[in-house]
């Protein structure tokens, strides 16, 4: 895709954090968009504050878990306004899982793939084959992260996984939208910008919106733990000041990404790219992956170690 204006965009997890900063982009580029996001209050919020700054946008309270209601999504964002052309399969949650990874509860897990992982499935499913018949240029952009999709923060084995499932599930469709000869094409979203810092997301506060059926002892919170507040204690007491970059870059990268058809959306870290290499190595090596053994301020923990006091 090159031209946006007059298009139409669907975004999940689009009230707040990477998601509202997509909408906005998408609105600034002309195009029309749906908001999905399973908080009712935040897609009112949303939706209200777009359409008084003079853009179209149409809000649908959506459950990514369920593939009946992102179906639903779909036939309202066909509804609304005839064609998909892009499609963010943005929402994400971060479980609060707690303890060593044979510590965590299966609810913790469940929960996660059924949004991390399901939530993207359900997504290409109920959309993809709706846009390739329309027979038009469209784009399937995916959000994963670096923690998982290129190399694992050992301590967030949980979230790590997920978006692992994510990277790879989204080579395998660009691989089969190429294979089939469709005009719609695929790019995983690492969130990234050129201004250091951190990005202040909904995923700091982990457990947020968790619904009762994973329920578990001792779970977070419905609004979630404040992981951000820790953290930068942490940094604090490290002396290393917090900064955040703004989230508007990240939606800068994404759609300059679906411009170009790049597949791996990121703007690139020489410390990634040295753990990239490294897994490569241990892996065509077959040595074990040292490269894992880090101190990690962002879980507070040392890499194998016991929580930093």
């Amino acid at each position: 895709m090159k031209d946006f204006a007059g298009r139409v965009a669907v975004v999940t997890g689009a009230g707040q954090g990477i998601g509202r900063a997509l909408v906005e982009r998408f609105c600034a580029e002309g195009m029309k968009v749906v908001v999905a996001d399973v908080v009712p209050d935040l897609v009112d919020k949303t939706t209200a504050e777009l359409r008084a700054a003079g853009s179209e946008v149409t809000g649908v309270v959506t459950d990514v878990t369920s593939l009946e209601s992102v179906e639903a999504l779909r036939d309202a964002a066909l509804g609304a306004y005839g064609a998909v052309h892009v499609l963010c399969n943005n929402a994400g949650i971060g479980s609060g899982s707690e303890g060593r990874i044979w510590e965590h509860h299966v609810n913790d897990w469940r929960w996660s793939f059924d949004v991390n992982v399901l939530g993207v499935v359900n997504g290409i499913r109920a959309f993809t084959q709706a846009m390739i018949d329309q027979g038009v240029e469209g784009h399937i952009v995916n959000t994963t992260s670096g923690n998982g999709g290129f190399t694992p923060l050992i301590n967030s084995a949980v979230y790590a996984a997920t978006k692992a499932a994510v990277t790879t599930i989204t080579e395998c469709l660009w691989g089969q939208l190429r294979e089939a000869g469709a005009l719609v094409g695929a790019s995983l979203l690492y969130p990234s910008t050129v201004t250091p810092g951190l990005l202040n997301t909904g995923i700091w506060r982990p457990g947020a919106n968790r619904p009762d059926r994973y329920d578990r002892p001792g779970a977070p919170p419905k609004e979630g733990r404040d992981s951000l507040g820790a953290f930068q204690a942490r940094m604090d007491a490290a002396g290393l000041p917090v900064t955040f970059a703004p989230l508007s870059e990240v939606a800068d990268l994404c759609l300059a990404g679906i411009r170009a058809e790049t597949f791996w959306i990121t703007v690139p870290s020489d410390a990634q790219n040295t753990k990239i290499l490294a897994r490569a190595h241990s892996q065509v090596e077959r040595t074990e992956p040292t490269y894992l053994l880090e101190a990690n301020l962002m879980t507070g923990r040392p890499a194998g170690g016991k929580p930093a006091s």
